[in-house]
């Protein structure tokens, strides 16, 4: 009796997208066969998946969820073959399904959300019954989830699922969270983030490796000015300036009022709910972006 080890049983998930479980049945049963375990796995009912394994997956949508409260939220990428089956409503349903199952149990990875039982059955069986029934290979390839202590959340899906936002902030006080006005600035704000794709919210969360190449090449090109070491630096700390406005969230001009920031919008939306808003963080999955 051939030794079954997780890699093999690794290797074969991979292959065929069938259920870890089914995949080590599979090899027992072929004493570590490659060939014959993916047999028995067609044999099995699992054929379709089997069949798609290895198909190219570089259409697919993302799914939101919020709950009704605001207080949990996550975007999840299931990515398919062909555009037409990234908008089938069956698929966007299955990505928005997972989604609640992603704010509900907090995943540690894609593998811990595979595992996890989501109506009566693992999602990795849901995940192949819905290749059996569609008729393409689909995987669920990354997630992101916030749940704020003191604040809520906003989600935005752009172009039927290309791009998918989550947006959180914070503030004092609870009814906030249900303010229309609060809620469209929330929108607001989370359609900025699909829009623009700021890299994060306020300048301080700019990675120190982001800012030291970007003063290297400020300073490169003040040195060729000519001018005076002191004029250099001013030029390079403006030209920083600038790459902030572009880049951090908070201080873009906002998409549809360009004689305010979201700084700025912020503070309005603030004064008009007598609390105290800031954005917090965000997360933007699009389509397909880790497969360039």
């Amino acid at each position: 009796m051939a030794q079954i080890t997780a890699a093999m049983v690794k290797q074969l998930r991979e292959m065929t997208d069938s259920p870890m479980m089914e995949c080590k049945k599979a090899l027992v049963e072929a004493d570590g066969d490659m060939d014959l375990a993916v047999d028995v796995l067609r044999k099995n009912g699992l054929a379709a998946a089997a069949k798609k394994a290895g198909r190219a997956t570089n259409e697919g949508a993302i799914g939101a969820y919020v709950s009704e409260d605001a207080h949990a939220g996550a975007l999840v990428e299931v990515a398919c073959e062909t555009d037409f089956v990234g908008s089938n409503p069956k698929f966007t349903g299955f990505a928005a399904r997972v989604a609640q199952q992603v704010a509900d149990t907090e995943p540690a990875d894609v593998e811990t959300l595979l595992a996890s039982e989501m109506d009566g059955e693992t999602v990795e069986a849901a995940l192949t019954e819905l290749i059996h029934v569609i008729g393409e290979n689909m995987k669920i390839t990354r997630f992101a989830v916030r749940k704020p202590q003191n604040g809520a959340i906003s989600s935005y899906i752009h172009m039927g699922g290309k791009i998918g936002v989550l947006v959180e902030f914070a503030f004092e006080k609870p009814e906030t969270a249900s303010a229309e006005t609060f809620k469209t600035f929330a929108h607001d704000v989370a359609m900025q983030v699909a829009a623009t794709a700021p890299i994060c919210a306020v300048r301080e969360d700019v990675p120190q490796d982001v800012i030291d190449h970007e003063v290297s090449i400020y300073k490169a090109q003040a040195a060729e000015s000519g001018k005076p070491e002191a004029i250099q630096e001013k030029m390079a700390v403006g030209r920083l300036e600038k790459f902030y406005k572009g880049c951090v969230l908070t201080e873009q001009e906002f998409i549809k009022d360009s004689s305010m920031t979201i700084n700025q919008y912020a503070a309005q939306v603030s004064k008009e709910l007598g609390d105290t808003i800031t954005v917090v963080g965000f997360d933007r999955l699009e389509r397909g972006e880790n497969n360039n």
